[in-house]
């Protein structure tokens, strides 16, 4: 039953998203990879429109970017830095937060002004 179901499935997954199986058939055109003492680089270009550039140093600070496009052909393009403040992506895909009502910018403004001393 459960070989059933699960067969079920991968076909289900295959006829959802046809042209991901086109990916299996993809092929590196490109590919460098660059490895120092004071950091690295490295490049990949795959046939399906993937690509993807790092570079990092000493300090394992990585600036990167990668780009491909949607099933719908849209373009996708994220642009990172990983360094000692986190996973930083930023591209336009990416939700946004909404603006900060000014009613609490203001009570950060004078909690920012009037730091707490210890005292009552």
């Amino acid at each position: 039953m459960f070989k059933i179901l699960l067969v079920c499935a991968l076909v289900g997954l295959a006829a959802a998203y046809p042209g991901q199986l086109d990916d299996v058939n993809a092929e590196v055109i490109s590919r460098s990879e660059d490895i120092r003492p004071d950091g690295f680089n490295t490049h990949l270009e795959i046939s399906n429109g993937i690509k993807e550039d790092r570079a990092g140093d000493e300090h394992g600070n990585i600036r990167g970017s990668f780009s491909f496009d949607t099933p719908e052909d849209e373009p996708v393009e994220i642009s990172y830095i990983a360094d000692e403040n986190g996973y930083q992506p930023t591209g336009a895909v990416l939700p946004t937060p909404p603006p900060i009502p000014v009613e609490i910018q203001r009570a950060l403004e004078w909690i920012a002004a009037h730091p707490y001393n210890g005292e009552h």
